[in-house]
């Protein structure tokens, strides 16, 4: 009888510890993001797969797209919408993409770029001087007889509003393609997060990862410092476009984000919308007349540039105190503006340069990045 009990009592020891197991094996199972702050994409990885999923191709798109990552294609049962890396040859669209490729050490693998004249980067220039990268014609109107012939792994595209007609041929000649939906990010970080995409494309996801909370740590901490800021100094931004209207970020914008993050009052920053606002050359006057600071006015180089295209530039407090700072000077060799090509990858010193414009003692070792005094 007491050994029937302890073959009982054993028997249920085995039973519970082989349930725990099962369960166990179930939560190494169980798929992980390891998306942060992007809504645009994310990476499912499980014991089993590793996928690649592309959420806002495009704006207001309503398709998904969804890419199994290998690094051996399976010829007996190859996958729907297979991916093998890491790619050796890439075609990239967007001069947002070549600094994370670069800090990936993978700018070698870039074989073809639409209007190559608005890459700045030194290091990617060299590579079009010496005719390693070939033109594939402009971004919104790509050449698909010079792509196919260039045969590349992957082309990386992006497209405004639909899926681009270009990169649909492309792919139903045999090339595969996937989009790029970095700049549709609400969140300086969430757009640098789309280092991780390359990563995987690459095979450097750990690379990636750690190049990532790099510039998250240093953007986080520059967000504290930024509190140090006093007398909620008031800022207005962007320029009188065409037909007399301003253009100026909205509230929910991109741009808005990191002037709240820097801890200043931007003018309208509690206005709806992720894009631009379109308002008339009084109703900015009428509030903004005063601002202590104008970041980003446009594309201007010069006030007298400024004056020269409208007299109602000069009577606004932050151009009479100097205190207009612009992105658009500085440029790289063929005349694109550095700010556009990298300040997606780095946010942080966006914010730092930010930081220094509104106050120079807070960082005082640091000098701007992208930002320069307008004279």
């Amino acid at each position: 009888m007491k050994s029937i009990y302890v073959t009982l009592l054993l028997f249920s020891f085995l039973v519970i510890g082989c349930t725990k197991d099962k369960k166990q094996n179930t939560e190494l199972t169980k798929p992980s993001s390891s998306v942060k702050y992007a809504k645009g994409f994310d990476i499912i990885t499980s014991d089993n797969y590793k996928k690649l999923i592309i959420t806002s191709p495009y704006q207001n798109s309503k398709k998904t797209f969804e890419y199994f990552i290998t690094t051996k294609k399976n010829k007996d049962a190859p996958l729907i919408n297979e991916l093998v890396v890491p790619v050796r040859e890439i075609v990239v669209t967007s001069t947002t993409h070549i600094p994370m490729i670069e800090l990936l050490e993978e700018e070698h693998t870039i074989v073809g770029f639409p209007f190559s004249n608005y890459i700045s980067s030194k290091k990617t220039r060299k590579r079009i001087d010496d005719g390693l990268i070939t033109e594939i014609g402009k971004e919104t109107s790509l050449n698909t007889e010079i792509i196919l012939n260039l045969d590349p792994d992957l082309v990386v595209g992006y497209s405004i509003t639909n899926l681009d007609k270009s990169l649909t041929v492309i792919q139903k000649s045999g090339v595969n393609v996937i989009y790029n939906g970095d700049w549709l990010e609400e969140t300086p970080l969430g757009r640098a997060e789309w280092i991780k995409f390359f990563g995987v494309l690459f095979n450097k996801e750990k690379e990636a990862n750690r190049i990532f909370n790099e510039i998250e740590t240093n953007y986080l901490e520059a967000k504290k410092i930024a509190k140090k800021i006093e007398n909620n100094p008031t800022i207005l931004s962007g320029a009188i476009m065409n037909k007399g209207i301003w253009n100026l970020p909205a509230g929910g914008s991109f741009v808005a984000q990191f002037l709240k993050d820097a801890n200043i009052n931007y003018i309208w920053s509690h206005t709806k919308g992720k894009g631009s606002l379109s308002l008339s050359i009084e109703s900015v006057f009428d509030k903004a007349a005063d601002a202590d600071f104008w970041i980003a006015p446009g594309y201007f180089y010069s006030k007298e540039q400024m004056i020269a295209y409208h007299k109602i530039y000069k009577e606004f407090n932050a151009f009479k105190k100097d205190e207009i700072y612009s992105a658009a000077l500085k440029k790289g060799k063929t005349g694109g503006i550095i700010y556009y090509e990298l300040a997606p990858t780095r946010p942080d010193l966006v914010l730092k340069d930010i930081i220094k414009i509104i106050d120079r003692n807070l960082l005082p070792d640091y000098k701007m990045t992208f930002f320069e005094k307008m004279k």
